[in-house]
């Protein structure tokens, strides 16, 4: 419900800018303007709704919390009056100029007193659902005391009553009161006229609470459980429903659709076909002559890197280090000996790693994903970072949202590798086909432009 409400008080607060934007842009009284007077002040009244999407004043924490408001709006106006004084500069009427200007107090006068209306608004519909949906927890608790807190910090939330437990588990001063024991959960929850009941203890624990579910749906209360996941998880979880059995996912993992799969494929089998036809069907050819003859060897380079669901695969890229008996483990670093003067620049440019475009067609990549890392590195990495081994649950790709984040070449510290990782499970959990498409024409700039990180 708390949702809804917040998606409600967002509604009414961008509906009444956008109606004070409107409304004054009608109803002021503008002198005779020209076309370019209109436009000017077209531009300036879209700007403050462009201004207050930028600061997250149309936000969840924004639209709840009184201060973030205030904070958001402040920043919005000082960005709208930065856009204003620069769109005067170009009025070329003196009048018309000091005219836009001498309206700044007005507006701005509108759209607080727009927020003023808009607090009152908020604070009847707190009033309201107070009033209407009182709380009590089960349970004296860490999770109980986290979900007080939550209670506290939702600005729009149902009033909390205290919590309902047996005298021995409560062993410390609670900012709630101690309502009674569990045994009289129902009849305390009567006398205050509580419409919610959330137990902290589940019917595993206790299994009094089967029959404290059927006693407050026969009183029309509402009964939640909220279960302990924080010995492992401490983050939002995921819950779906195989018929009638809810499952709890760790994450969200977007590819695990298949229409989803299918689209990434889709994506992955244009654009790699488009590479090698138009593209590297004429670069293969100058590339190979010029590594044959800056030094001996092929001019593909393969090695063994680890794939999807952890498995081997030879991943391709024009070869870049000189032939020799070098360490094969061993990750290129800057000023690199055995990279040679082309290699150099195939790697600043990342077009070493354009072969890899065949990975993708036979299947073992894809355009967009993790870096596959040499099999030795995963295992040492593995070891190193917590949940490594989720990033190899998607294909590896020839370019990923931690290398456009700066996040590529070699890793000397266990920094390096988290920040790689993070951006790499952000991924994960975040994908879809736009995303990839902008990966791809992020990377696209980066190769023209190049990159620090990239030796």
């Amino acid at each position: 419900m708390t949702g809804i409400v917040k998606e409600h008080l967002k509604s009414i607060l961008i509906i009444g800018d956008a109606l004070s934007v409107t409304m004054f842009f009608l109803l002021y009284p503008w002198p005779i303007a020209n076309n370019e007077m209109t436009l000017h002040i077209a531009s300036i009244m879209l700007i403050w709704p462009l201004a207050c999407m930028l600061t997250g004043t149309y936000g969840s924490n924004a639209a709840l919390h009184f201060e973030v408001l205030l904070k958001t709006t402040i920043q919005s106006i000082i960005i709208w009056l930065f856009a204003l004084l620069i769109s005067a500069i170009f009025i070329t009427d003196t009048i018309h100029k000091l005219f836009i200007v001498s309206h700044i107090g007005v507006f701005l006068i509108w759209i607080l007193s727009t927020r003023f209306i808009y607090l009152f608004i908020k604070y009847r519909v707190k009033r309201r659902r107070s009033e209407n949906n009182k709380v009590i927890i089960l349970g004296f608790n860490e999770t109980a005391k986290k979900l007080a807190n939550y209670f506290e910090e939702e600005g729009l939330e149902s009033e909390l009553l205290g919590f309902i437990d047996d005298s021995k588990n409560v062993n410390e001063l609670s900012n709630y009161p101690i309502l009674s024991p569990l045994e009289e959960t129902i009849n305390t929850a009567c006398a205050l006229k509580a419409q919610e009941i959330y137990s902290t203890i589940t019917p595993e624990q206790n299994s009094y609470i089967y029959s404290l579910i059927q006693e407050a749906e026969e009183k029309c209360m509402r009964f939640r459980i909220v279960p302990n996941l924080s010995h492992f998880v401490r983050k939002p979880v995921i819950t779906s429903y195989i018929r009638d059995m809810p499952v709890i996912s760790l994450r969200r993992d977007p590819l695990e659709d298949p229409s989803n799969r299918a689209q990434k494929r889709a994506l992955d089998i244009f654009f790699s076909l488009f590479m090698l036809i138009f593209v590297i069907s004429w670069l293969y050819p100058i590339i190979g002559l010029i590594i044959k003859l800056e030094s001996k060897g092929p001019v593909i380079f393969s090695q063994l890197r680890t794939g999807l669901n952890d498995h081997s695969f030879k991943c391709y890229k024009f070869r870049s280090m000189k032939m020799g008996p070098f360490d094969e483990t061993k990750q290129a670093t800057k000023n690199d000996s055995r990279i040679t003067k082309l290699g150099a620049i195939l790697r600043k440019t990342s077009i070493d790693e354009f072969p890899q475009f065949i990975n993708v067609i036979k299947g073992e990549m894809s355009i967009v994903g993790p870096r596959p890392h040499m099999m030795q590195h995963t295992e040492k990495f593995s070891k190193l970072v917590d949940h490594y081994m989720i990033r190899q649950m998607l294909k590896p790709g020839i370019t990923g949202w931690a290398q456009v984040n700066g996040f590529r070449g070699e890793i000397t510290e266990t920094d390096q590798l988290k920040m790689r990782i993070a951006n790499d499970l952000w991924y994960l959990e975040n994908w879809n086909i736009w995303l990839d498409i902008k990966i791809i024409l992020m990377t696209g700039f980066k190769i023209f432009i190049g990159d620090k990180h990239a030796y």
